[in-house]
């Protein structure tokens, strides 16, 4: 949902820059984000307490409307995040191979960062960094690997249409896909308070 948005709403919005991503990187980013979800979460380990939860009612879907719902914020909120990111270096002057490359690397970091923090929708990051999955690792360093191939090799950053960007600018980058993800553990937070006082 996030890359297509990328995607669609500079054309929406009349952007001066309105072909942020094309169809390469829209399959990189699936190549990223789709075994992610597939290897990575179907080997995480049990939660400590789902043995005391009572079992879910049959006639429920697998993924509850609030779960679904939050899914959806977390998109919406990292794609704020990519395009105010990338708005802001548009109209400071930054060409559209520039503001390509960095709303790119944004959305890499946000996908690494949301794989950690959802993990768990009740327990923090810092919890959840403690589960044995050695599969974690393996597929974030993969990701990361990738992403600083493509930003330091000259054909292939031809291939994608990027262009050299500054380290700070990249550490900007990672600071903005933080925000953008983890404000999710405020809630988390507040749903646990919540849950002790219960």
């Amino acid at each position: 949902m996030k890359h297509v948005l990328i995607v669609l709403l500079p054309l929406v919005f009349g952007w001066e820059f309105t072909v942020i991503f094309t169809p390469i990187h829209v399959i990189f980013l699936e190549l990223i984000m789709g075994p992610t979800c597939s290897i990575v979460f179907e080997n995480e380990p049990i939660e400590p307490d789902s043995m005391n939860k009572p079992p879910r009612v049959m006639s429920k879907t697998f993924f509850s409307w609030s779960e679904l719902s939050l899914s959806v914020v977390q998109g919406l909120a990292i794609t704020g995040a990519c395009l105010g990111f990338g708005f802001y270096l548009m109209d400071s002057g930054h060409s559209e191979a520039s503001v390509r490359t960095l709303i790119f690397s944004t959305l890499v970091f946000s996908n690494i960062f949301l794989t950690l923090v959802n993990r768990s929708f009740y327990y923090s990051v810092f919890k959840t960094l403690t589960y044995h999955n050695r599969l974690v690792p393996i597929i974030l360093g993969i990701s990361l690997i990738l992403l600083v191939v493509i930003l330091t090799i000259p054909s292939i950053m031809g291939v994608f249409d990027f262009e050299p960007v500054s380290f700070n600018k990249l550490l900007i980058s990672l600071l903005i896909a933080s925000i953008g993800v983890f404000w999710i553990e405020v809630w988390k937070f507040f749903k646990r308070e919540k849950a002790m006082k219960i």
